[in-house]
């Protein structure tokens, strides 16, 4: 438990238990509990916990949760009380109350977010990273936060009108040339179809820069002789909805090329890192979260020099930058990874993807005049992608 009281159920104290008290299932054991067996397991949790309690020799309350570090469906013990000099009568209470919200969602079929969750309770959780953290529970006994009625709202956004998006609910979503559209959640999406003349998908890290790309319509481009999805979080690491969608891209349309284009800085990467093998903190829900065909379509600090970029306009890495990429680097990444953050930290700079407005090798090119359809003069960032995009696909 943290010194302002909130659930820490994965810390990484190691006196909350030995070795010998983790144990193991399989993700296929994981995903073959059905919702209609998300009420029992939460009560047979607390049938455990509460017979411990009563138990008259008063020996530490041992719970079994989910070791999102080892990932796999890897399992921990936690005990109560902690060898931690604060108190765990609340971390206890907030353990308690997340597992109630979520058997009121599975037996009343009413899903609920985890932000509602926090909602429910502010004065007993105190922060939304105390709910956050309580995703261990109900995985430890096989199921995860979907069958439980429990919701991720979706943040991302989607462009390109070769996608449309079969709900659950019999509507569909219709993504358009100009503008994104709301990423449903997973539980929602049915089916999704795919346009045959579509030809890549291309992930981007900012929502100002997808705008850009929307508005300057990229999507459905004359130079890249058939139309791209583009897919965007907005700001900061993807959201579950958005990994989602990448992940369900690459794995059911293997022929179509998926990029990923981010800042030239080591949390660039880092963002990149999450689409192509799942965050560390969600390492439990496997494969089904990870887009492992995604490629780093840029920027590249390496490149810059190519496009004629005044490198005294690059920004100077942080202390904060220079540990983030020491510590991808300590990671089984690509090569071209790897290059890349060595060269930030050789050179001690880092790249925005903005910095390419200032790219004289783009924004002088020859041939740019825009194209019919489009309002004023393409941008730099346009020219790069469509270059990029069509060396790589081979137009």
């Amino acid at each position: 438990m943290s010194s302002d009281g909130e659930l820490d159920i994965v810390s990484d104290d190691d006196s909350f238990a030995s070795a010998e008290d983790l144990d193991s299932s399989s993700d296929e054991e994981q995903d073959a509990v059905p919702i209609s067996c998300a009420a029992d397991r939460i009560e047979d949790f607390m049938v455990s916990f509460l017979d411990q309690l009563a138990d008259e020799n008063g020996g530490p309350l041992k719970l079994r949760v989910a070791d999102r570090r080892a990932g796999g469906g890897a399992m921990r013990t936690i005990c109560f009380p902690t060898r931690r000099v604060t108190g765990s009568a609340r971390q206890i209470a907030q353990l308690c109350r997340v597992l109630d919200l979520m058997h009121k969602a599975v037996v009343t079929s009413v899903p609920m977010t985890k932000r509602d969750i926090y909602y429910m309770d502010v004065a007993l959780f105190k922060t939304q990273r105390t709910v956050d953290n309580a995703r261990s529970l109900p995985y430890s006994r096989m199921f995860v936060s979907s069958r439980t009625g429990q919701r991720a709202t979706s943040k991302g956004l989607v462009c390109g009108s070769g996608l449309v998006i079969h709900l659950v609910s019999g509507e569909k979503v219709q993504a358009n040339d100009t503008e994104g559209v709301l990423i449903p959640v997973g539980e929602d999406i049915k089916a999704i179809t795919v346009d045959e003349d579509v030809n890549a998908v291309l992930v981007v890290e900012k929502d100002a820069v997808f705008q850009t790309l929307c508005r300057q319509r990229l999507a459905n481009h004359p130079r890249l002789k058939g139309r791209i999805l583009i897919v965007t979080k907005g700001k900061g690491y993807p959201d579950v909805a958005t990994r989602q969608m990448v992940a369900t891209l690459s794995t059911r349309l293997p022929h179509l090329p998926i990029f990923c284009l981010v800042d030239g800085d080591p949390y660039g990467l880092d963002i990149l890192s999450v689409y192509k093998y799942g965050s560390r903190a969600m390492a439990h829900e496997g494969d089904k979260l990870a887009a492992g065909r995604i490629e780093y379509l840029g920027i590249f600090l390496s490149e810059l020099a190519n496009y004629r970029v005044d490198l005294e306009a690059v920004l100077p890495i942080t202390k904060k930058d220079e540990k983030k990429a020491r510590a991808i680097l300590r990671r089984p990444i690509p090569a071209k990874w790897k290059k890349e953050l060595s060269y930030m930290l050789h050179l001690r700079r880092k790249a925005e993807i903005e910095i390419l407005d200032t790219a004289a090798g783009l924004v002088d090119a020859p041939g740019n005049e825009g194209y019919s359809g489009r309002q004023g003069t393409e941008c730099a960032l346009v020219r790069y992608l469509v270059d990029k995009i069509r060396d790589s696909v081979e137009l």
